[in-house]
This record gives structure tokens, sequence and C-alpha cells, in this order.
């Protein structure tokens, strides 16, 4: 019998496993950006021509998440999901196979086609077990992905850049191929929680706080998310280019301090949730901007070893800030988790993509040491927090 999503309690084993698929998911993924130092030499890559690789992935996903968190909302699909991992698994193959650039860029937009039919469906399923605890339940899911994202650097490293044997990406299809069978359950789970609207029934999108304030709010939301990804861009597509540069690190070292990064930033994102259910969520998002600023400002200018504490504090931080910005937007449109999700992750890939592009170009006309000095002001525009809505706790929940 299916529970009425009000009255079901915290459904942590499914928040753990949907957690745990998206770690495999983000784990694979991130595996891209971290053998870029492997596909510069074996394909003689400028860091531009890098930048594209991450473009394709990013927009591939970017566009597509909005489209399908809207076509879900109406009629959830959950069993997209290990169809989805069936997509990264591809480009995942094709990128051990791949022999020129374009074998590349395809292998990229196949991953991205992944990543935008996991996301929407996934947080959909997260709300859904999250018996009401929201930001819990959202920093669950974040963590996972997070935890993804700093392993998969660290076993980038060990087999695949450390080696410098492109073929040894095939292990990482092997998790993907894993992930097919966790996804299929918990499509079924999904299939089991949530049904569609009735037939010729019509779902109007309500404004709790007047449509044209909640526009504004978004519009903020999405400044914040251009902010903190674009700088994030900087990390994920070239610290480790960073640090090989300025202090002369070894690569498969390099990769690692990248996973060190990564892996505060799961930190961060676990802490950032349920503190926002507890105090509120614009009182988080502020905190994860401004407070990364003096950290961000300080790291182009410090030692080897300030570099890596500053880069620790920063993920710390700034990372708080997804899950907190999501729910947030989530209860100002109720009624459309996935379209927003779709929306939100999408600007995150995609100001991930633009980010890399660009700033790759900058590197390339000047340094990456002026791309660190350049892009650490945008925490700065946290300050737009203030001008959200001042939702209280009884509202934020």
């Amino acid at each position: 019998m299916i529970q009425p999503q009000s009255t079901m309690k915290t459904a942590f084993p499914i928040l753990l496993m949907i957690g745990m698929a998206h770690l495999s998911n983000d784990l694979i993924q991130s595996m891209l950006t971290a053998i870029y130092p492997l596909l510069q030499v074996n394909f003689a890559l400028e860091f531009a021509q890098i930048g594209l690789i991450s473009l394709v992935y990013q927009m591939t996903a970017s566009i597509l998440q909005p489209g399908i968190g809207f076509f879900t909302d109406r009629k959830p699909k959950p069993y997209l999901l290990p169809f989805g991992m069936l997509a990264t698994t591809s480009g995942v193959i094709l990128l051990g196979f791949a022999t020129n650039y374009t074998h590349l860029l395809i292998a990229a937009a196949m991953m991205g086609v992944g990543s935008s039919i996991f996301h929407p469906e996934a947080v959909r399923l997260t709300r859904i077990a999250s018996g009401g605890r929201y930001g819990l339940a959202q920093s669950i899911f974040q963590v996972g992905g997070n935890l993804g994202s700093s392993l998969g650097p660290l076993i980038a490293g060990i087999i695949i850049v450390k080696y410098a044997n492109q073929k040894n990406i095939f292990w990482f299809a092997g998790i993907g191929v894993l992930a097919v069978g966790l996804l299929s359950y918990l499509g079924h789970w999904g299939s089991q929680h949530q049904k569609a609207k009735p037939k010729g029934q019509t779902k109007e999108v309500t404004f709790p706080y007047g449509k044209t304030r909640t526009l504004w709010a978004l519009l903020i939301l999405a400044v914040l998310i251009f902010a903190k990804y674009f700088y994030m861009s900087n990390f994920t597509n070239y610290f480790s280019f960073y640090l090989i540069e300025k202090f002369h690190v070894e690569r498969s070292n390099a990769v690692i301090l990248v996973f060190i990064f990564m892996a505060s930033i799961a930190i961060g994102t676990f802490i950032g949730g349920p503190i926002g259910d507890k105090i509120g969520r614009r009182k988080v998002i502020w905190f994860s901007m401004i407070g990364a600023l003096p950290f961000t400002l300080a790291l182009p200018h410090l030692p080897f070893i300030g570099v890596i504490i500053s880069s620790v504090f920063i993920g710390l931080i700034l990372a708080s800030a997804f899950s907190a910005i999501v729910v947030f937007a989530q209860e100002l449109v109720p009624g459309n988790v996935g379209m927003i999700a779709g929306i939100f992750f999408g600007l995150m890939f995609g100001m991930s993509g633009i980010g890399a592009v660009f700033l790759g170009w900058l590197a390339d006309q000047t340094s990456l040491q002026t791309v660190f000095v350049c892009t650490s002001f945008l925490p700065i525009l946290g300050i737009l927090t203030w001008l959200l809505p001042n939702i209280n706790k009884s509202q934020d929940m």
C-alpha cells in the first residue's frame, strides 16, 4: 500500500541508497576532470581545449535537466534512473577507447546525458524519502555526490594518472554496472511511492511569497549559483595544473591534493543541510558565500601549505550553500521539485562548463595565477542573500 508522502517517516535506508547512487554517479563523472593532466599529454591539449571538454559535458547536462525535471513533475519516471547510468557508463567506455579529440567530446556528452537523467528524478525520490526533513535529506543526497567527486580524483590518480594508462578507465565502467543495479531497485521503490497525476488534471505553479518576489528570489539564487560554481570550476578543472605549475607538484600527487579539497566539500555539504533545517537556509547561504571570501582572496598569494589549508576551508564553507539553495528554491515554488532541481542542477553544470572554457582561455592568454586572483572576488556576491525572502523556521521546513 502506498503511504502518503506527508505521513511517511524519514526513510533512512532509501536515503543512504540514493546517496550511494549519487556517490557512484559523481565518482565516475569526476574521473573525467581528474585525468585531464593525462589527456593533456596524450592528446597535446591546450587549456581552452580542456575547458571545451568540460563545457560539452556540463552543457549537455545543463540544457536537458530542467526539461526532464519539468516532464517528470507531471509524469514521474523513476525507472529512468538506471538508463541514465547506462548512458554515463557508455561514455566511460568510449573514453577508454578514445583515440582523438572528437572521441573525448562525444564521451563527455554521453556522460552529460547520463547526469541530466539522474539528478532530477533522484532529487524527487530524496524528497519523498525525507519525511519532511528536507535539508537533512538533501544533504545526504549531496554528500554522496561530493564523496564521489572527491574519491573520483583519488582513484583516478592511483590507477590511471600514476601509471599513465588510459585503458584503466574501464575500472570505472565496472562501478557504473553495479550502480545500474542499485538504481533499478530505487526505481522500483520510487514507482511504489509516487504516482502521476490523474489524466486531465493540470498542475498549477503556486507562489506563496508572490510571483514577482519569488522570481526575483530565484534570480538571486541563480546569481549565487553562478558565483559559487564559476569560482569552483577553478578547482575542479585547473587546481591540479595550478599546483603543478606553481609548486612543481608531481601529477599523481596533485590529483591526490584535489581529493583533499573535494573531501572538504563533502563534509561542508553534509553540515550545511541539517543546520539549514535548524537556523534557516538564508543564514547558511549567506555564511557559505561571505565566510569563504577571506580564504579565496588569500589563496593565490600563499605558499604551498597555505594554499592547501585555504583550499580545505574554502571547500568546507562554500559547499554548505548548495543544499540550502536547492531546498530554499523548492519552498519558493512548492510542488515542482523535479523542475526546480533540474533548473538548479542545470545552472550548476552550466556555470561550471562556461567557467571551465572561459577560465581555460584566460589561463592560455595569461596564467593560472591570474585566473585564481581574478575569480577570488566572486563570493562577495553573497551579499545578495539579504535580498531573499526571510522564511522563518516554520515556513522553511
